[in-house]
């Protein structure tokens, strides 16, 4: 696969190994700028690679294309079939399958405070039962204005965000006006197709603004990188053409929906991958259940097969077991409570897990066992039979979705920021990173790279607090050199995170306030003067506030736990305006 990219269908992607570039503001899980600039993204917890680049489409072909090779003049019962069976997908999805058009604006990590500027993309949806329409998260990540018109129609409706989840790359649409809904029509669910089993694709890709079908086979199901989320799940990969805008749109096998086309491998010819009906009900089962996205469960663990003969006899396996080697263990998920390292899982649930990390699925077939895991639910349960130190053990570990200590993409939120005396602290976050260009695994520092892809966080609600840049004052002349460093305490206290450092910095008490940064570095300031300062360095800026809006929101409601999502705001709102009067 070296050379080949994967296409999040609405930008494009690429797959490697080590590192995932994005191109343009819309990220495989990181940035995507205008035009066709790349950014590479890292996968904290995977070796594989993933890069975006500018999109190459291909236009969408005639009834001909359906044939595949049997384009020509003696056309055989397959190709009648298959034509037929093409056509019906097309009826079936006329009233059910509309374009889907966004508005979006990414934030600038650089500059915090500030929005870039915003930028127009197409896609696909489709409507599914209680009048919702289901389409990609890549396609309405960071909007700002969403519209949907449904086929034959020239009116766009307004269109509302009800559920996203990045990491599986979906999203929940609801429109209110009545007139959209007339006419329409609702798509089933189905269950994940057979190898060889035809799918015809439906969308709105470039090359037109009429709707599309394309038509293909089922050549793969198994794990695949999530361009968008920089997640693990289930995808299945067909010979269709998906092409930018086919995003979101469904795949249809028979008369129901196998699945939502969302990216695809460029490089090589008519490789497409669409978000299977098991990944589909879990996500909107969890919003049904609790009215909000719940993401997807995580063992926390890292693994290593073991398929070396000797390394299963220094475990002591014996020669009919089978099973993987605990590597490394996150802190913060339940399995930290029961398993060590070196265990050896030998089954999920009751189902063997292979040397190779592999558990049966369906007809001859293999899937890693994390496709096992993924499709629990947050707080269930999952049974490990573990060997250790040559003896067998059976452990009940509660399953819950895990965040990584640095976050591999921030869509739908501003950053987190605050500054003190021109000082700019920020949580350190992948998005951070990819604002040093596409090369940025390269040209960003490395300390910060390696701890991104590596640490594991220790406690809850940790973050890496970083100076990323110096506001130039008298205040602090000759600390410019100190930007991107990590700061590692405030006064002698060790740092928890953004807030905990804003909190300490508001609430000293002694006439000099000192940061303790990585490389033993230390910056020292008169607290009265820097806090004078501050709002002369906001002025000369235009910043509006010292401190990003979620800073103010969380301390206003840690004091007061009855103050309403109103007052809130009210607060954040008066914050803003403290330094600018």
């Amino acid at each position: 696969m070296l050379g080949a990219s994967l296409r999040a269908v609405g930008r494009l992607c690429s797959v490697r190994s080590g590192i995932c570039i994005g191109g343009g503001r819309r990220r495989s899980r990181g940035l995507f700028s205008a035009a066709s600039s790349t950014y590479p993204v890292l996968l904290p917890s995977l070796s594989t690679t993933i890069t975006i680049t500018p999109p190459t489409f291909r236009f969408s072909s005639s009834v001909c294309h359906y044939s595949d090779s049997n384009c020509n003049g003696s056309q055989t019962d397959a190709f009648t079939r298959r034509d037929t069976n093409a056509y019906s997908a097309f009826e079936l999805a006329l009233d059910s399958v509309v374009k889907v058009f966004t508005v979006s604006s990414s934030p600038s990590y650089l500059l915090p405070w500030q929005n870039k500027s915003q930028r127009e993309m197409m896609g696909s949806g489709f409507v599914i039962p209680g009048k919702r329409i289901l389409t990609n998260a890549h396609v309405v990540a960071d909007h700002t204005f969403v519209l949907v018109r449904k086929h034959g129609s020239p009116t766009k409706y307004r269109a509302e965000i009800q559920a996203i989840g990045h990491e599986c790359d979906l999203a929940i649409l609801v429109v209110e006006s009545e007139e959209f809904w007339e006419g329409m029509s609702f798509l089933e669910l189905g269950d994940i197709p057979f190898l060889q089993e035809s799918v015809a694709v439906v969308g709105y890709p470039q090359g037109g603004d009429n709707i599309s079908v394309t038509k293909g086979v089922v050549s793969r199901v198994e794990p695949t990188q999530y361009v968008h989320g920089a997640t693990q799940l289930m995808a299945i990969q067909i010979d269709a053409a998906i092409n930018p805008g086919n995003s979101g749109g469904p795949a249809i096998m028979g008369n129901s929906v196998a699945g939502v086309a969302f990216q695809n491998l460029s490089g090589a010819e008519n490789i497409g991958y669409i978000i299977p009906v098991p990944v589909i009900k879990h996500f909107i089962s969890g919003i049904e259940e609790t009215g909000k996205y719940v993401g997807f469960c995580s063992l926390g663990l890292s693994c290593q097969p073991t398929e070396n003969d000797q390394l299963r006899t220094h475990f002591q396996m014996r020669p009919e077991m089978t099973g993987v080697l605990v590597s490394k263990i996150n802190p913060l998920s339940d399995a930290h409570r029961v398993l060590k390292k070196d265990d050896i899982i030998f089954a999920f649930d009751g189902v063997p897990i292979a040397n190779d990390g592999t558990v049966p699925f369906r007809n001859r077939e293999r899937i890693t066992f994390d496709h096992l895991v993924s499709m629990k639910k947050p707080n269930e349960t999952a049974q490990l039979k573990v060997l250790r130190d040559g003896e067998e053990h059976e452990f009940s570990v509660t399953l819950q979705p895990l965040q990584p200590l640095v976050p591999v993409h921030q869509f739908d939120k501003l950053p987190s920021y605050f500054i003190f005396a021109g000082l700019v602290f920020v949580p350190l976050t992948q998005p951070y990173l990819h604002e040093y260009g596409e090369d940025w695994y390269n040209t960003s520092p490395r300390r910060l790279c390696e701890r991104a892809l590596r640490e594991l966080p220790t406690r809850p609600g940790q973050q890496l607090v970083i100076l990323s840049q110096v506001l130039m004052d008298d205040i602090n002349a000759g600390y410019e050199r100190l930007s991107e460093l990590q700061v590692k305490k405030v006064n002698g206290v060790e740092i928890e995170n953004l807030k905990h450092l804003s909190e300490m910095v508001e609430n000293c008490s002694r006439e000099r306030l000192r940061f303790d940064l990585d490389d033993e570095r230390v910056i020292v300031l008169n607290y009265e003067s820097a806090k004078i300062a501050t709002c002369r360095i906001l002025k000369r800026h235009r910043i509006p506030s010292s401190i990003s809006r979620d800073l103010i929101v969380e301390k206003h409601n840690s004091s007061s736990s009855s103050s309403s999502e109103a007052e809130s705001e009210a607060a954040a709102a008066d914050a803003e305006l403290a330094c600018l009067g």
